[in-house]
């Protein structure tokens, strides 16, 4: 990293903003995140579970003509699963309740192709209900999977199929409790069974599903609940089903089409999708869906391909560091528990995590800002280490390129930064530096654009020092920060 000279603007500034009296929050500026959205942003990271009779397929999509006695899981624990998701530090999950092959894991009344149908348990099992009991009981989150495409129905393509769906939708709804999120998947039409006909049927994305009508629907029934899809409404597809979001990661966005025009599910510019739009119309932050596995679904041929701890690390930087969440898959064997691997893997990455983010080394810091807001302690730099998402430091409305100075009583080694935005007050900053005091020089050590709900950044080595400066260098309007951390990673 370059070297340079910093001259840290005076505590003085600080004081004469106190002079003129400044004491109002800072206008919000942009597309603003709604209430439910600013939750799901606590959340960060969260789980997938893909299990249905793919687990005993060997499939990744089933055609839907699958019997429904193939369903048998020989010891199904839903404690146990969200235990081994709890371990990981993962704070919502979300099942499968239906996949592209139909198959329901509860006991619908809308299709046939469903659990009661199955021996298991005598057709008396709900995988739905046990999962989101022990979610609820362990103090975790429950969210549904429900695809829109269904490769059984017979129905399938046709108007009435939206009806049977809903119907779906709204026993799921009603039946089980709070909802944390409902995942709309993009995929759309194609071969499958059809009750029979084995052929490929082709819907209209744009207007086959009634969207607008659907998501009404589930807002009247879950009003808390965020929904998930290519094009929101509450928060988007990242692009990929890497884990990965843009270097540069906007919250604001304005879908468009793969081929231009306008987007709908299951038809979007990926790349646009993990970058974001800066200035945008909507807030739409990113999900990063990503698979433990190489597969969606549990594979025996896959136990030795588990994602270790330290790549979880890495997907946690580039999903929930560049402002995202982090929706990590783990898909249950065919026991109807998580794999021992994968166990390993999770508790591997919860270890880490609290290993890792456990204690804020910047909280011993004496804090000197270069301006404060009307000079009031509501907008104080020492906001920052108060571990409270509610309050932030905030400068005078002219002050937005800030500097913050960290003063150590001892020198201090860290390699990990972390900041967040106040973003009930919009996505504001769009480029820091971090700098170092090395010897009577100071250091750039950190750079980055877009901060948003959180930017964590790794410095290419440990850093050790009694002086940190926190500059932004470019603010659409002046910064509302409310979290700065610093953390040292454990090297085994």
């Amino acid at each position: 990293m370059k070297r340079r000279t910093f001259l840290l603007a005076p505590v003085a500034a600080a004081v004469a903003s106190a002079a003129r009296g400044v004491t109002s929050d800072p206008e919000p500026y942009g597309a603003l995140p709604t209430a439910r959205q600013w939750r799901w942003h606590q959340v960060e990271t969260y789980a997938f579970l893909h299990f249905t009779v793919n687990t005993f397929t060997d499939h990744e999509w089933g055609e839907g003509d699958e019997d429904t006695n193939i369903f048998q899981p020989t010891d199904f624990d839903a404690d146990a699963i969200v235990a081994g998701l709890k371990s990981a530090g993962l704070k919502t999950v979300i099942l499968t309740a239906k996949h592209h092959d139909g198959f329901c894991l509860w006991p619908t009344q809308a299709t046939e192709h469903c659990i009661r149908n199955s021996s298991w348990r005598d057709g008396k099992g709900d995988v739905v209900r046990e999962i989101s009991q022990a979610a609820a009981h362990q103090g975790l989150g429950f969210g549904v999977y429900v695809s829109p495409w269904d490769r059984n129905n017979p129905a399938y393509g046709t108007p009435p199929y939206i009806n049977l769906y809903r119907t779906q939708l709204t026993e799921l709804l009603t039946q089980y409790g709070p909802i944390a999120e409902i995942w709309f998947d993009g995929a759309n039409g194609g071969t499958g069974y059809y009750g029979g006909a084995r052929e490929k049927r082709v819907i209209d994305r744009t207007t086959y599903y009634d969207w607008p009508n659907t998501w009404a629907l589930a807002r009247r029934l879950q009003p808390d609940a965020v929904m998930f899809s290519d094009v929101g409404p509450d928060i988007r597809w990242v692009g990929n089903e890497n884990g990965v979001a843009s270097e540069t990661c906007w919250a604001t966005y304005d879908p468009a089409g793969e081929h231009g025009g306008a987007a709908a599910v299951g038809d979007v510019d990926a790349k646009l999708s993990g970058v974001g739009t800066r200035h945008g119309k909507r807030w739409l932050p990113a999900e990063c869906d990503v698979s433990i596995r190489p597969g969606w679904f549990w594979h025996e041929a896959e136990n030795d391909k588990v994602k270790t701890p330290r790549e979880l690390a890495d997907l946690y930087f580039k999903s929930v560091g560049r402002g995202a969440g982090f929706l990590l898959n783990v898909p249950p064997d065919r026991r109807g528990r998580l794999h021992e691997a994968d166990l390993a893997s999770l508790r591997g990455f919860g270890d880490w995590r609290e290993a890792t983010f456990s204690a804020n080394l910047a909280r011993d810091a004496r804090l000197t800002p270069s301006n404060v807001r009307g000079g009031s302690k509501k907008y104080a730099a020492g906001n920052l280490l108060d571990g409270d998402p509610e309050t932030y430091w905030a400068t005078d409305d002219a002050a937005t390129t800030p500097a913050l100075r960290l003063e150590f009583p001892r020198p201090v080694t860290f390699n990990i930064i972390r900041l967040r935005e106040y973003i009930r007050l919009g996505q504001r900053i769009e480029s820091v530096e971090i700098a170092a005091k090395d010897g009577q020089d100071r250091r750039t050590i950190a750079a980055a654009t877009s901060v948003g709900n959180c930017r964590l950044i790794r410095t290419t080595a440990p850093v050790t020092t009694d002086q940190v400066e926190l500059r932004i260098t470019q603010s659409a309007a002046c910064p509302a920060l409310s979290d700065f951390g610093l953390f040292t990673e454990p090297q085994t």
